[in-house]
């Protein structure tokens, strides 16, 4: 069996675990992929799933689709943005993984394997899963049918259930290093220049798939005027203005998400800089982003009042001008 490992930058380490897993006799039912966003782990159990389910002597299909893989991720949010998918465009997707979704994955496991006896199913990410949806997952993974695996990425591991977390096998994905970091960035994005590749790296904190949306979401200007509010303050406002006004007045969903996660970064990125005085002022600053961020997919937040919100907090780690002078 050919594992693609050398697709996925930095995953050696979780491909020799989960091959490891493969050749045992005792192979775990159920599998939790944690790590930053953008890191892959989707990618990963992916092709993980492919791994299990193929058997020797039994062709597989090729392509995304596999009869004995099943996908849990965000559908279109309505009939249009359906249409949208289906003709291969860019669409709007619901905020949760829902209750409905895990029922009809559970019909499904009620008949046995198409091609051999494997079947996986995988949850991408596990995180936006409705509490009715967790709930009945659980049962799911209580007792699990013969032959089947769950693989549940996750970006905040702690968001799922205990009592899910304690029958599941741990998968880490670890930060991906600077110098792989600007070889992905050399390759999946030739137009950024050296400058633009440094902040991506030094903003993404070992995220490649965040690095890449700080390029291509074009996040430098965003970064000058976060690094700014962060260390000047922004006592009239005019900062947080400008970033609004850099952010646009309709951000789509994910353009809102690289801007959390910038923000994040470049307060973590701040943190070993700055003064003993300041950093418990950017420690809080960015647990408050963390649950901003938490929040955003599951609230219909304004955009406008969004990012005053994060420039506010920014702007809460700065020092005081008493203190500076």
């Amino acid at each position: 069996m050919t594992f693609p490992e050398a697709h996925w930058v930095g995953h050696d380490e979780a491909w020799r675990e989960w091959r490891a897993a493969l050749g045992s006799q005792r192979m775990h039912h159920a599998w939790i992929l944690a790590g930053a966003r953008g890191l892959g782990k989707g990618a990963f159990a992916r092709a993980a799933a492919r791994a299990l389910v193929a058997e020797p002597g039994i062709p597989q299909p090729e392509g995304e689709s596999h009869p004995d893989i099943l996908v849990l991720d965000h559908l279109p949010s309505n009939d249009e943005e359906e249409k949208k998918r289906d003709e291969g465009k860019p669409f709007q997707t619901k905020r949760n993984i829902t209750i409905d979704q895990i029922r009809r994955m559970q019909q499904r496991l009620t008949t046995r394997p198409t091609l051999g006896s494997r079947r996986a199913i995988v949850i991408d990410p596990a995180d936006d899963m409705e509490k009715g949806a967790v709930n009945a997952l659980l049962k799911s993974l209580e007792e699990p049918p013969v032959g089947t695996s769950f693989l549940l990425v996750t970006h905040r591991p702690g968001r799922l259930l205990a009592t899910v977390r304690s029958r599941c096998r741990l998968l880490r994905f670890a930060p991906v290093g600077p110098a792989e970091m600007d070889a992905i960035l050399r390759r999946e994005a030739p137009q950024a220049d050296a400058a633009t590749r440094a902040a991506a790296i030094a903003a993404a904190e070992g995220s490649p798939g965040a690095a890449l949306a700080f390029v291509g979401q074009d996040l430098a200007p965003l970064h000058t005027l976060m690094q700014r509010i962060i260390r000047e303050g922004d006592g009239d406002f005019s900062a947080r203005g400008a970033l609004a006004d850099e952010v646009g007045a309709r951000p789509d969903r994910e353009r809102v998400a690289a801007v959390l996660d910038l923000a994040r970064a470049t307060l973590a990125e701040d943190l070993g800089q700055a003064p003993r005085v300041r950093q418990l002022r950017i420690i809080e600053a960015h647990g408050a982003i963390v649950r901003l961020a938490a929040q955003a997919p599951t609230f219909n937040f304004d955009a406008g009042l969004l990012v005053m919100e994060i420039g506010g907090l920014l702007a809460s780690a700065a020092m005081p001008r008493e203190a500076a002078t």
